[in-house]
């Protein structure tokens, strides 16, 4: 089911970009299907991977956290760079935020990907309510300290994620409630369920006890993966989920996210986080690969991709060759 969907995306931006040629070309009949013809062939080949013999002595290894979403970005990068020549290693289980700038500042990796949101909450001390909303003035107000660390930063992806409260929607029409704001006087009975760095984390759990005034009858760490089970099962009353989860679009009636009315879960996009060093000896095909493979992860095909794993049940490193294959960017 949520392979038919990405893929009649595909057929769509396709149909789009088609019609588009055929306007362009006007009325003549000769020179349609000749023009037509080019301009796929031009688009095919500034979209496709250049393989650069040159860079296969350079060794790089892509990590990313450990949820799917992650798993999957970890697989494209990974990919992508692969055929553009590079020798390339993945490590796409790393634990938390900090575990994975660790290992990026210790060398252990090469890049992986973050939220901007999560690195300016999380590594810059920004308060969530400052962390600006354009997903550029996002990158911007990190890439100075980034740079302090000896990293670097590429453009973030057009798709922006955040934390959210998240219920079974029966649950909140029991609760009667539709904000983070109407937990209050609730939330003492009821359990919250999240991420063990959910209890550090300024958009999290640190976030609803210290700005909305919330307190739980307990709050229980697990593994994320876990999220909604917990819920169908009954084992939390809350859970945070992500805004770009595939069970938000493929149960939309069964789930409700809480409106972060205070902005206490800022959104964020994803930003390849990289060591200067490793971006230096790689040269300029290293960055040109990351920002090209990741122009068409809108909103639509995140959630399908993360679909594909956590619904469908496929493997995130043959979804990433899906999107990278479907999109153009390596032969199948």
């Amino acid at each position: 089911m949520t392979t038919i969907r990405f893929r009649a995306l595909i057929a769509l931006l396709a149909t789009v970009a088609l019609a588009f040629v055929l306007a362009a070309c006007g009325d003549d009949s000769d020179s349609t299907s000749a023009d037509s013809t080019s301009a796929d062939s031009t688009t095919a080949s500034s979209d496709a991977i250049v393989d650069n013999p040159d860079n296969g002595s350079i060794k790089l290894t892509v990590g990313s956290k450990n949820f799917t979403e992650q798993y999957i970005l970890g697989e494209i990068y990974a990919q992508a760079l692969e055929a553009a020549g590079y020798d390339v290693d993945t490590d796409l289980n790393l634990g938390s935020e900090q575990v994975a700038l660790k290992a990026l500042e210790n060398g252990e990796i090469s890049g992986y990907p973050e939220y901007t949101s999560t690195a300016l909450t999380s590594f810059f001390q920004t308060a969530p309510e400052d962390v600006p909303g354009d997903a550029q003035e996002a990158l911007d107000a990190a890439q100075a300290d980034f740079e302090k660390l000896g990293l670097v930063a590429y453009a973030p992806t057009p798709f922006s994620s955040a934390n959210a409260v998240g219920l079974l929607s029966s649950t909140a029409d029991e609760l009667g409630v539709s904000t983070i704001s109407d937990l209050e006087g609730k939330s003492q009975d009821l359990t919250l369920f999240g991420s063990p760095e959910c209890r550090q984390r300024v958009d999290c759990l640190v976030g609803l006890e210290d700005n909305y005034g919330l307190e739980f009858a307990k709050f229980t760490p697990g593994d994320i993966a876990l999220r909604y089970q917990v819920l169908d099962k009954g084992d939390a009353d809350l859970s945070i989920l992500f805004t770009t989860d595939a069970q938000l679009f493929t149960n939309p009636d069964e789930y409700t996210l809480l409106e972060d009315d205070k902005g206490v879960l800022p959104a964020g996009n994803v930003t390849f986080v990289a060591s200067q060093d490793a971006a230096d000896e790689a040269g300029p095909d290293f960055g040109d690969t990351i920002e090209k493979v990741q122009g068409n992860l809108s909103l639509e095909v995140m959630q399908e991709l993360n679909a594909r794993v956590d619904v469908d049940k496929e493997k995130p490193e043959d979804v990433a060759h899906e999107y990278l294959t479907e999109f153009g960017y390596i032969d199948g």
